[in-house]
C-alpha cells in the first residue's frame, strides 16, 4: 500500500434538504441521491508525489440510498496535474491504497456501477469554510455555488454544523445552501439544497482526528 495523506478544503452540494439525512444514517430526502463536490488539496502527497494545490471533484447519482449501490460517477481532475499526479489522485478518489471503507472515497467507490472516464480540465475553486461561501466552476461541465442558509423571517444568516466524531469524511462540517448545474454524462439541476463546507484531513487509514470525542 502506497502511503498517502491530504489536507483539503471541500464543498459538496446534494439534492437533500438542509441537514442531509445521509449524515444521520437515514434515507435521502427524495429517496434517491444526486450530488456534486470539489476539493482543493492544501497539502498532500501520494508516496513521494506531491499534490499540493491541486483540485479535483466528482458528480454523482444513485437511484436510491447511497448504500444500495448502482451509482454513477463523473470524476474531474485539475488539468495542471502531471501524469504521475493524475494517477495518484485517481487512485485516492477510487479508494485504492486505502483501508476498506476507511474514507469517503473508498465508501463511494464500493457503491459505483458506472464510473465515466475522468475529465482533466481547468477548475476554478473558491471556498471559504468559515463564511460558508463557495464557487466552483468547470467550463462546460459544472457550476457549483454555496452560501449561508438564510432565516426565512429576518433574512439573517443561519449557522449550523455537523460534528462526526467517527465519520469517514470529516470531523466537523459547516452547513449551508448549495446550487448546482451540470452537463455531460450526469446532468444535475439543484437549487437551494444541502451544502457542506469542510476541512478534510485523510490518509490511507481514514480521517486524521484532531478533535476530542
Amino acid at each position: 500500500m502506497t502511503p498517502w495523506e491530504i489536507k483539503a478544503t471541500e464543498f459538496v452540494n446534494c439534492n437533500c434538504s438542509y441537514g442531509c439525512p445521509c449524515q444521520f444514517n437515514a434515507p435521502p430526502t427524495h429517496g434517491y441521491c444526486e450530488a456534486a463536490g470539489a476539493f482543493r488539496i492544501e497539502e498532500g502527497h501520494y508516496g513521494e508525489i506531491k499534490l499540493d494545490g491541486l483540485r479535483m471533484g466528482a458528480i454523482f447519482r444513485w437511484p436510491g440510498a447511497i448504500h444500495e449501490g448502482r451509482g454513477k460517477c463523473q470524476p474531474f481532475v485539475d488539468e495542471r496535474a502531471d501524469d504521475r499526479q493524475r494517477e495518484a489522485i485517481l487512485k485516492i478518489m477510487s479508494g485504492q491504497d486505502t483501508d476498506p471503507m476507511a474514507t469517503i472515497f473508498a465508501v463511494f467507490a464500493a457503491t459505483m456501477e458506472t464510473v465515466y472516464d475522468p475529465i482533466f480540465t481547468a477548475i476554478d475553486f473558491e471556498v471559504d469554510v468559515d463564511r460558508r461561501r463557495a464557487r466552483v466552476s468547470v467550463p462546460g461541465l459544472l457550476q457549483l455555488d454555496g452560501e449561508p442558509i438564510k432565516n426565512p423571517v429576518t433574512g439573517a444568516e443561519h449557522r449550523a454544523r455537523i460534528d462526526m466524531p467517527s465519520g469517514f469524511e470529516y470531523e466537523l462540517a459547516e452547513i449551508g445552501s448549495g446550487t448546482t448545474s451540470t452537463n455531460g454524462n450526469i446532468k444535475l439541476n439543484l437549487q437551494a439544497t444541502y451544502g457542506q463546507f469542510a476541512r478534510l484531513h485523510l490518509n490511507n487509514h481514514g480521517v486524521v482526528r484532531h478533535r476530542s470525542t
